[in-house]
């Protein structure tokens, strides 16, 4: 492999666990490993670049944690597979995501029953604080592995027609607007890092206290009625985001100081 053949120069005063980190991951981004290429065993990264095993080991539990490469029990360190690129932020359905990036998607339905609206639901629904809502917890798969965690609020009325429906294998959107001629037109978002709790790590397969992506969601049909508001725990290790500005037109007298309009914001899908 081509990192066998050059060793990393280390630079006086920065940890060397980052520096062999950062080595590592510019050769990936050159291109010089390829997708599922095996890395260098612990023992030969040590001796190629200096270092003890375990400063070796926490180089790549960096890389592991950014999603660049993925281990094998008794195997080793293999280079993870390009992000594929998705667009889940606009205005879609799960199952529309995955078959997108070319993944199978499927559900587990974790929880489904009545309970009293918490203030953030109430807000986002535009109800009273302990409005009657059905929560409807979801564990989203692609190829049969765990990629999100859905929490989802409904008025009564909505959560009435998914009554009946397999949603391990249908979606919200699907049932609603196919069956009822209920139209999901617009979708109000917010995006932050958090932490896994352990509610949410153990459906998703990470560690308490990992960290996940959260997406926020307010779906909204006809005369601006909140069908429901959901609570998304992306995977941070399968998931990032990618965002594309258009600057105005230069050429038409306009420097852009007020802002570059919003062209693409799309996720992509690591180690898919």
């Amino acid at each position: 492999m081509p990192a066998r053949s050059a060793s990393p120069s280390f630079r006086p005063g920065a940890p060397r666990h980052e520096q062999l980190s950062d080595w590592l991951r510019e050769r990936i981004r050159a291109g010089e490993m390829a997708a599922h290429d095996q890395l260098p065993s612990e023992a030969e990264l040590g001796e190629l670049s200096g270092v003890s095993r375990i400063t070796v080991r926490r180089a790549l539990g960096t890389l592991e944690n950014e999603g660049r490469i993925y281990r094998r029990q008794g195997l080793g360190s293999f280079v993870a597979p390009p992000p594929l690129p998705q667009g889940l932020v606009r205005l879609t359905d799960f199952a529309q995501d995955m078959e997108r990036a070319g993944l199978k998607a499927s559900s587990r339905v974790l929880h489904q029953a009545p309970e009293p609206a918490p203030h953030y639901v109430a807000e986002a629904l535009g109800v009273d604080a302990d409005a009657p809502t059905v929560r409807l917890d979801r564990l989203r798969l692609g190829d049969g592995k765990p990629v999100a965690l859905d929490r989802t609020w409904l008025p009564p009325f909505y959560a009435q027609f998914l009554e009946g429906h397999d949603l391990t294998t249908e979606t919200i959107y699907r049932v609603l607007e196919r069956d009822y001629e209920i139209p999901v037109l617009r979708g109000q978002y917010r995006i932050e890092a958090a932490v896994a709790r352990a509610d949410e790590a153990g459906p998703l397969g990470v560690p308490e206290g990992a960290p996940v992506l959260l997406v926020e969601r307010t779906s909204y049909t006809a005369g601006e009625r909140a069908v429901y508001y959901q609570r998304r725990y992306y995977r941070a290790d399968r998931v990032a985001f990618d965002l594309e500005l258009a600057r105005p037109d230069a050429t038409a007298g306009g420097d852009g100081e007020l802002g570059m309009p919003l062209r693409e914001f799309e996720p992509v899908f690591k180690g898919a």
